[in-house]
């Protein structure tokens, strides 16, 4: 007796919003759902400006551990840490016209803040493990080194679709985005 076929439930996520708690808890609040309703596919459409890294990183390691097929997709411009959610896909596809932009870390410092020795090293070494881990994730799933990477990233690397091809971030460069009649749900900015 043959084992019968596992059909495909997917879902198309289109996430047009920067990387920051609101979005990231949206969109795993939908992934989710939909894993609980079966979903086995995610296609998960990306235009980022960017956003923190813990959130960024976060999303990443949940995309990759979940028992479903991720598909990404560059639709528009993928900057920053949107990069590494990016990455998240097992299978990863453009458009021909977006971008991508790499880059390094920063911490921002209030008005004032006065930080004494011990916090100064505190906040340098949580920089260099950011940068270290968004190298990682990048050379892990690119074939370039993690020292290639972060040199991308310190000169502040743009690449258009047929140069992240080159580079292995892209695996297709494609106009169309999703199959007809797909169920879609979208994540924005609330601005």
């Amino acid at each position: 007796m043959k084992p019968m076929p596992i059909s495909t439930k997917s879902l198309v996520v289109r996430f047009f919003a920067g990387v920051d708690g609101a979005s990231i808890n949206a969109l795993l609040g939908v992934v989710d759902q939909k894993l609980k309703e079966g979903v086995n596919k995610f296609t998960v459409l990306i235009s980022s400006p960017g956003g923190t890294v813990f959130h960024g990183l976060s999303a990443y390691n949940f995309l990759k551990g979940i028992p479903a097929e991720v598909v990404t997709v560059n639709f528009g411009s993928v900057d920053s840490i949107g990069v590494v959610l990016y990455c998240a896909g097992a299978q990863r596809l453009s458009v021909p016209h977006a971008r991508f932009l790499l880059h390094g870390v920063s911490t921002g410092f209030q008005q004032n803040e006065r930080l004494e020795e011990p916090q100064l090293h505190e906040r340098l070494k949580g920089l260099q493990i950011d940068m270290q881990n968004i190298a990682r994730v990048i050379a892990a799933n690119t074939g370039k080194s993690e020292s290639e990477v972060k040199t991308a990233m310190l000169e502040r690397t743009t690449l258009n679709p047929e140069e992240a091809k080159a580079w292995g971030l892209v695996d297709e460069i494609k106009s169309e985005l999703f199959e007809s009649g797909a169920e879609i749900i979208s994540i924005q900015s609330a601005t």
